[in-house]
C-alpha cells in the first residue's frame, strides 16, 4: 500500500485541490505503471473520479470518473490497453483517455485497423521519454507530491525530487 500526500495546481484547467490518495500497488504493476496512474488520476482529477478495479480487472479502467448517478463518464486507461478496453470503454463513457508512460507510437500501433468505438474522439496522453523512470527512484511508501500543469507543462515534485515534462496528446483518429 502506497499513500500520496497531494497538492494539485492545474492553471490550464482551473483545478486547485489537496488530496490524499491510498494505492494499493498489484504485484504484476510496475512502479512505472502506479506513478502513472497516480498522475492521470491527477492530470483528471474532477468531481466523481476514483481508482478503477484491479490491474487485471476487465469491467473497469484504471481511473474513472462517475456523475451522481453512478454513470461513467470518462474512461481513463493507463499504459497500452488493448482495442477491445477502448471500444467497450467509449462505448460506455462520454470520454476515453489513454496516459501511457510507453513509447505512444508503440502504444497506438496495435490499434490500427481495429474496431473501435469513437476512435477519433479518444486521446492519448505520454511524457517525455526518461521522465517516469526519471520519478520512480523518488518513490516511497508514504509520498508527498505536487502536480502543477501550465501550458501543457507538468512540474512534479515527489519527496523532493522535482522533474518537468511536457503532456503530449495524440489522437488516434
Amino acid at each position: 500500500m502506497y499513500t500520496f500526500d497531494v497538492q494539485l495546481a492545474d492553471t490550464d484547467r482551473g483545478v486547485y485541490e489537496d488530496y490524499a490518495l491510498r494505492v494499493a500497488r498489484h504485484p504484476s504493476e510496475t512502479d512505472a505503471y502506479m506513478l502513472t496512474r497516480v498522475l492521470a488520476y491527477g492530470l483528471e482529477y474532477t468531481e466523481g473520479i476514483a481508482f478503477g478495479g484491479s490491474v487485471s480487472s476487465t469491467e473497469e479502467p484504471a481511473v474513472l470518473v462517475r456523475d451522481l448517478t453512478g454513470l461513467t463518464t470518462a474512461w481513463i486507461e493507463v499504459g497500452a490497453p488493448d482495442a477491445e478496453r477502448l471500444h467497450y470503454g467509449s462505448r460506455i463513457a462520454e470520454r476515453t483517455v489513454v496516459y501511457t508512460h510507453r513509447d505512444p507510437a508503440k502504444v497506438m500501433a496495435p490499434w490500427a485497423d481495429k474496431r473501435i468505438h469513437r476512435a477519433s474522439e479518444i486521446r492519448v496522453y505520454s511524457f517525455d521519454p526518461g521522465f517516469i523512470d526519471s520519478a520512480v527512484p523518488a518513490l516511497e511508501r508514504r509520498n508527498t507530491m505536487t502536480i502543477t500543469v501550465t501550458e501543457q507543462t507538468l512540474y512534479l515534485s515527489l519527496n523532493g525530487v522535482t522533474l518537468s515534462t511536457a503532456v503530449h496528446e495524440h489522437e488516434l483518429g
